[in-house]
């Protein structure tokens, strides 16, 4: 049965934030004709794969696992069947939703836009604080809200809207659906759009290198700064998402990077301090760090980080980075985009309302002329 989309919310709209997860299926396309519910039954045979005794070794992620028949690796969504590895997450859509690119975070790139955001299941990583764990750490016979797209349909659904900027990967890791996100890219990128992924980094370096032949921007979750913490806290490891930062920044694609502050976990100075050193020294002075104050989510329940300890952080980022700001919190001065060359404030923001009143239409200052952001 056809159904045109009216003008309020479509379907259904699971919404939690500040715990944080939400679900918004097909909001704001009030102009698009869809059939629904769609119909894929499609698992896609997986890339990356290795046949070795009788088993599969997945070379996608770091984990480098090992599948077993009928098993999946740690990520919950690529499975071996019958000695074929299939990534069961192609067209399965657990939300989808037109976000303020600010919202990612990006704020160096195109302020002000809006993107089409979608996101699926699994993850290769156990972040005990996940604010997005019902998806990421839920396989796709464990979740029960998804919606199936394909590609070509995704595409129109980002094209109808004459002011969005392309499609966004985002909510749970976009790396473990790397097939759908690949199929959805090319065919943004084909028709003008821009594509954006939002990850933890924890890839390998020969996929990461296919994918960014159609990803413009990244922002990358740099968690913390020693093997010990990565491996207690996540289930993964440091030096992969470093090679990762390191990859992206020597392409020249659009790069920021988050980090979020967990208390007694990963903000101690000294570990931070050496963690900025090598942002500066690997990725320049003014790479665009977000530092986002924790909240209890999932399997931590410790209280926030205090507004105190997340001041001393970024003061001392902003000792050698230029464009440091807070995020999940309200502080002074670390919200607004300064020129890094003359000091001028270039954008004002009050959460995701911004105020462009330095840059002129090709993202340079309007008092020295350096290039600031890229619109």
């Amino acid at each position: 049965m056809r159904i045109l989309l009216n003008s309020l919310i479509f379907m259904e709209l699971v919404f939690t934030w500040c715990g944080g997860l939400f679900f918004a299926i097909l909001h704001n396309y009030s102009h698009v004709h869809f059939q629904w519910p769609i119909k894929i039954n499609k698992t896609l045979e997986a890339l990356y794969a290795e046949h070795i005794n009788g088993k599969i070794k997945c070379h996608l992620c770091p984990h480098l696992c090992l599948i077993a028949e009928g098993k999946t690796g740690v990520c919950r969504v690529r499975r071996n069947v019958n000695g074929t590895l299939f990534a069961e997450t192609w067209g399965n859509i657990s939300a989808l939703h037109k976000d303020p690119i600010e919202k990612k975070p990006l704020y160096h790139y195109f302020p002000g836009n809006s993107i089409l955001s979608i996101g699926s299941v699994g993850c290769n990583m156990r972040c005990r604080c996940c604010q997005n764990w019902q998806i990421s750490q839920a396989g796709t016979e464990e979740y029960q809200f998804e919606r199936q797209l394909t590609p070509d349909e995704i595409l129109h659904i980002a094209i109808s809207d004459k002011d969005n900027l392309g499609v966004a990967y985002t909510y749970n890791e976009p790396g473990m659906w790397f097939e759908y996100m690949m199929d959805i890219a090319r065919l943004s990128n084909k028709n003008g759009l821009k594509n954006v992924m939002v990850s933890n980094g924890f890839i390998n370096e020969s996929p990461l290198e296919d994918l960014m032949q159609y990803i413009d921007a990244f922002n990358i979750d740099l968690k913390g700064f020693t093997e010990t913490f990565y491996r207690s806290f996540t289930g993964a490891s440091l030096a992969p998402v470093l090679q990762t930062l390191k990859q992206i920044r020597n392409a020249g694609r659009h790069l920021e990077v988050t980090c979020l502050i967990v208390p007694t976990r990963n903000d101690d100075p000294v570990e931070f301090n050496k963690m900025i050193d090598w942002i500066e020294k690997e990725l320049g002075n003014k790479t665009v760090l977000h530092l986002s104050r924790y909240h209890p989510a999932f399997k931590l329940g410790i209280e926030p980080t205090a507004a105190a300890d997340m001041e001393a952080l970024l003061t001392i980022a902003r000792r050698k980075l230029y464009h440091v700001y807070a995020g999940n919190i309200q502080l002074k001065d670390y919200q607004d985009t300064k020129c890094s060359n003359c000091g001028k404030v270039v954008i004002k923001r009050t959460g995701y309302n911004i105020d462009i009143m330095g840059l002129n239409e090709t993202g340079n200052c309007r008092h020295c002329g350096n290039k600031e952001i890229i619109c």
